[in-house]
């Protein structure tokens, strides 16, 4: 086999079919694009998730005449709740906030921003509590169930909803990407099918000459073959390219509050370049498995 050949029919194929090949680059370009950002966001998740895990705490509140007759904590059954507590296990540590301490975090810390809030607050209108720091997110359910109606407590504060909720948005985000990859996937495996015929026709005079002399199949057929590969490796480059581009321009520039207050993980460059040896492959074995297909069912040239 003719090495030079084979390079030489393969340039020349993609240049005779300039526009078709330009739209299978883009089209792959596009869909590996989503399918890396889509990667991108569950690694965001997943490590987005850990800091949740580590900072999310419960607060269980301690019912007004307990609180007032024992302000400090000292005594049965405030003291005995709060021992108990400590016992659990996977609990990390246990603070009481006495009513003059919280009505303090309240005006500088919870509603500094809101002074009208803020104004409206009175010393003796919030509770105390204890809040529960977890080293175990499997215990977080059932230590709050068993305290939920212990004597004592007037109720509990489950953090855990407001990060379902906002780990709901990043799984949206990730489905969304995922879908349109999808779609597009379709959209580039339509493409590469018929890029390959119509180069194969395109020059089945050629082909049939060559198979006359006694070309194997599989010698007529590579060209073709690594027209398509060529191309979504163009591609795969470029949704790479993308990505690094997308991580410097948009993400760092639209997440920066959010990576600032710790409440999202950071996109890394690592987190980059892990992905993209997955869209060189994923590039490739498209086109590699629909060129195949197309010129092993429909073209048999």
């Amino acid at each position: 086999m003719r090495a030079s050949f084979i390079v030489s029919e393969v340039l020349n194929g993609l240049r005779r079919n300039i526009t078709m090949t330009l739209a299978m680059v883009l089209t792959t370009a596009i869909t590996l694009a989503m399918f890396g950002g889509g990667l991108l966001v569950v690694q965001m998740a997943d490590k987005s998730q850990q800091i949740f895990l580590d900072r999310v705490e419960m607060q269980i509140f301690i019912s007004d005449p307990v609180a007032d007759a024992d302000p400090e904590c000292r005594a049965a059954p405030c003291s005995t709740l709060r021992t108990q507590i400590e016992n659990e296990p996977g609990v990390d540590s246990v603070q009481y906030i006495d009513r003059a301490a919280a009505f303090s975090d309240a005006k500088t810390k919870t509603f500094a921003n809101q002074p009208d809030i803020a104004s409206m607050i009175r010393e003796d209108t919030l509770p105390a509590s204890f809040k529960v720091r977890m080293s175990d997110a499997n215990r977080f359910g059932a230590v709050l169930d068993k305290y939920r109606d212990a004597d004592g407590v007037d109720g509990v504060l489950d953090q855990r909803e407001l990060v379902k909720r906002i780990f709901s948005v990043l799984d949206g985000t990730r489905n969304a990407a995922f879908t349109v990859a999808l779609v597009l996937a379709l959209a580039a495996i339509l493409l590469i099918a018929n890029t390959v015929q119509v180069a194969a026709y395109t020059r089945r005079t050629e082909v049939g000459i060559m198979r006359l002399v006694g070309a194997t199949r599989w010698y007529t057929q590579l060209p073709f073959l690594l027209e398509a590969v060529v191309s979504a490796l163009v591609g795969s480059v470029l949704a790479i390219a993308g990505l690094f581009g997308a991580k410097v321009l948009f993400f760092d520039r639209a997440l920066s509050d959010l990576y600032g207050v710790n409440i999202l993980a950071r996109i890394t460059i690592s987190d980059v370049v892990f992905v993209s040896p997955w869209l060189l492959i994923a590039g490739v074995g498209l086109a590699t498995v629909t060129g195949y297909a197309t010129l092993r069912f429909y073209v048999r040239i």
